[in-house]
């Protein structure tokens, strides 16, 4: 497993005498030394009017904290967003950092910054390592797909007041191991007292730093059951439940996914109930021309929903974009998928929130898709942060004209499971 939580290496000088020590631990795509960085990006790259974030990233050290302290002292604007991409590490310094941002009120979400000025391919290279390690900001792109925050990780990830994990980033956690290192030959009950006491104060260690943090002790509880060797991914309903993330609805931006035919993407989780379930959804904006796009939206299917089955966008108080009442199935996930023109696609990129919701079919069983949605059929917004942005970027490569369109695969390729897959071992840095 290429992330750990806590290893301790006791040296028995003579019998008796015990000392715990962190031992290295090779992480794949990851700097060995914990790296703190200002970035900044293009518009809107961190959010609404957010272009500029701090990247924390690769493995906790055991001199992390001092560092990270040392840097965010120095930095003028406190409030601006961190940016988790770390495989764990050193459990004592993630609880120092993690007591640090909490005293700071700070701003913690699990995201990938890529440093353009790097060489392709790699961001933990000498040379790139040296470009983030110079003072003032540098150029970089951010992104949550495929971002993770393990092991030790979580625990720092857990100290900011203000916590996001997005729908496709990672939060994972797992259980510690004692391994030893034995000089002499104690007797082997010196040994299991010895690991049994160390056992004991970790789980004690845990146990406090989660109360003063605010999460509830069924973390630890679960935790435990984790063994070493794997990695539990913190569901949404945990995250929720644990007192984590507890966003009603957590979404990511808009972003750009270049497949063979690219698309706008975005994914959401509705919160269903007291929160025991979230629902995904996933909308793909297509170019298919300079005139024409074609919307897809894809959402888990809800046995309770049977007879709203028309769901409606609406761009501002009089643009709707109304899908079809009868969805492909593909699975556990039901699939709409309708052609926008580029008047519908210029008003959706004009406000700051789309807000979407079902029509409620008449008594003669139809619905009418261009009316305003009806105040008894719940309704939810959703941010075009980065809608702009990905549209320009499609349109470059998009068909003058209109004859012969492409149509849009009805079945979106991975379509939503795959945002809640743990990494691979060897991610792209």
């Amino acid at each position: 497993m290429f992330s750990r939580l806590l290893l301790f290496v006791a040296l028995l000088v003579i019998p008796g005498i015990l000392r715990a020590e962190e031992a290295p631990v090779e992480k794949v795509g990851f700097a060995k030394r914990l790296t703190i960085y200002l970035a900044k990006g293009p518009a809107n790259a961190c959010g609404a009017g957010c272009d500029r974030w701090i990247a924390i990233e690769g493995e906790i050290d055991r001199d992390a904290a001092a560092r990270i302290r040392s840097f965010l002292l120095a930095v003028k604007d406190p409030q601006l967003p961190i940016y988790l991409h770390s495989p764990g590490g050193n459990v004592e310094q993630s609880y120092a950092i993690a007591r640090f941002l909490r005293a700071h009120k700070a701003i913690a979400r699990v995201g990938r910054t890529s440093v353009g000025a790097c060489s392709a391919g790699t961001q933990i290279d000498a040379a790139c390592l040296k470009i983030k390690a110079a003072k003032g900001e540098v150029g970089a792109d951010l992104t949550t797909r495929n971002a993770m925050c393990v092991s030790a990780c979580a625990y720092l990830f857990l100290g900011a007041t203000n916590r996001e994990v997005a729908p496709d980033s990672v939060l994972a956690v797992h259980n510690s191991k004692l391994m030893f290192v034995v000089h002499g030959h104690p007797p082997p009950q010196v040994i299991a007292d010895f690991r049994r006491r160390e056992m004991v104060s970790a789980d004690r260690d845990r146990n406090l730093f989660l109360a003063a943090m605010g999460i509830s002790h069924e973390l630890s509880e679960l935790i435990r059951t984790v063994k070493f060797e794997s990695l539990h991914v913190l569901t949404r309903p945990e995250l929720y439940r644990f007192g984590i993330d507890t966003r009603p609805l957590p979404e990511t931006l808009w972003a750009v996914e270049k497949e063979t035919r690219p698309y706008v993407r975005k994914i959401a989780q509705q919160k269903k109930g007291d929160g025991s379930s979230f629902r995904m959804m996933e909308w793909r904006l297509f170019c298919e021309n300079k005139d024409r796009g074609r919307l897809m939206f894809v959402r888990e299917f809800d046995e309770g929903a049977a007879g709203k089955s028309t769901v409606v966008m609406m761009a501002g108080a009089t643009r709707a974009i109304a899908f079809g009442r009868l969805p492909a199935r593909f699975g556990k996930y039901e699939i709409w998928s309708d052609p926008v023109t580029s008047d519908i696609v210029k008003a959706m990129l004009a406000v700051p929130h789309l807000q979407i919701g079902e029509s409620t079919p008449s008594s003669d069983g139809k619905s009418d898709p261009k009316a305003d949605l009806k105040p008894d059929v719940a309704t939810f917004d959703i941010d075009t942060t980065g809608l702009e942005q990905g549209w320009t970027q499609l349109s470059a490569s998009c068909p003058a004209t209109s004859a012969g369109p492409k149509p849009a695969s009805p079945l979106p390729a991975a379509v939503s499971p795959s945002v809640n897959a743990v990494p691979t071992a060897s991610p792209s840095p």
